[in-house]
């Protein structure tokens, strides 16, 4: 990836957008693997100013807390990138939503992804049953 004249890593402030990509030092990350199906926008009320967002983009509001790491995977023709991202703790963001039924597994994504993406659905979680209440 280097020799296309783009960072491998990009480790800093993120700023989750309501499609639920980040903003990381101007630059747009899709988390690679997933697919956010649309649920509609949710407010979140707990905190001040009110966040009105999808339910994946909440989610990952509430878990990042502002730093992340995204391990670069792939460039799209919009200068937007593909990436696997994790948290300070290095929880794997897409795992995160796939387990908490807010995103589904690309046939492309890790395996992981794929067997999170059956538990999710046989509990009934998010986008399979909204039985979810957590973040």
């Amino acid at each position: 990836m280097a020799e296309l004249g783009w960072a491998k890593e990009l480790h800093s402030y993120a700023i989750v957008q309501g499609d639920a990509s980040l903003l990381i030092r101007n630059t747009q990350v899709h988390l690679y693997g997933i697919h956010i199906p649309d649920t509609g926008n949710s407010c979140r009320t707990s905190i001040r100013p009110i966040k009105c967002m999808s339910r994946a983009a909440l989610a990952l509001d509430f878990k990042i807390q502002g730093f992340v790491r995204c391990e670069l995977i792939e460039h799209y023709s919009d200068g937007s990138v593909g990436g696997q991202c994790f948290t300070h703790d290095d929880e794997d963001l897409g795992a995160y939503l796939i387990e908490r039924g807010w995103a589904l597994a690309l046939p492309e994504a890790p395996f992981e992804y794929q067997a999170a993406e059956r538990i999710a659905r046989h509990n009934n979680k998010g986008v399979w049953g909204f039985t979810s209440g957590g973040y």
